[in-house]
């Protein structure tokens, strides 16, 4: 008998781009053993196109995806989350509030891609930068769902989760929905 799905929350500043993409992944790759959110601790307005493009054209699931803020998840209702992970710089890792039931926060800094969004970038480069920082972003999914993270105590998740975070992007992007039809075959 499985145990509840773990509850992951990625958190980032603005809540449009990497969180996101995280969550989509997680929720998409998951199979099951979790179940992925995202917030901001100063959520934008939307979700950035450039983003639901990307995850558009790599198959996965962009219904439901919105920009929310990290209130929406320090509430006494909120879903107890066992992991917290941070995908921006040190001052977002710090904005987080004292997590009910303590769970394992770590960071995974990436460049947010979305800030060349307002830096007069042309599409193809901030399409780039998306894809650049999608593959960081699969290859350390991917990463943490080969491991039995379940049943790691929380010191060895932890150095896990540090090593994860430190890994870079890899040579190729993944497509999720050929990881996905691989699996169920």
């Amino acid at each position: 008998m499985m145990a509840r799905p773990w509850n992951i929350l990625v958190l980032c500043a603005d809540n449009s781009a990497n969180s996101i993409l995280a969550e989509a992944l997680l929720n998409a790759l998951g199979g099951g053993r979790l179940c992925a959110y995202s917030a901001g601790t100063q959520p934008a307005d939307r979700v950035s196109p450039y983003a639901l493009e990307l995850l558009d054209a790599q198959g996965l699931m962009t219904d439901g995806l919105r920009s929310k803020s990290l209130d929406e998840f320090t509430h006494p209702t909120a879903p107890t989350m066992d992991l917290v992970i941070t995908v921006g710089d040190a001052a977002t890792a710090e904005a987080g509030p004292s997590w009910l039931g303590q769970p394992l926060i770590t960071r995974w800094d990436l460049v947010d891609p979305a800030a060349m969004e307002v830096g007069g970038a042309s599409g193809a480069e901030i399409r780039q930068a998306y894809m650049q920082a999608y593959a960081a972003l699969a290859e350390r999914i991917l990463t943490f769902l080969s491991l039995s993270f379940e049943q790691l105590d929380r010191a060895e998740l932890e150095q896990h989760m540090t090593e994860i975070g430190r890994a870079g992007a890899g040579a190729s992007v993944p497509n999720a929905a050929e990881i996905l039809s691989a699996e169920e075959e």
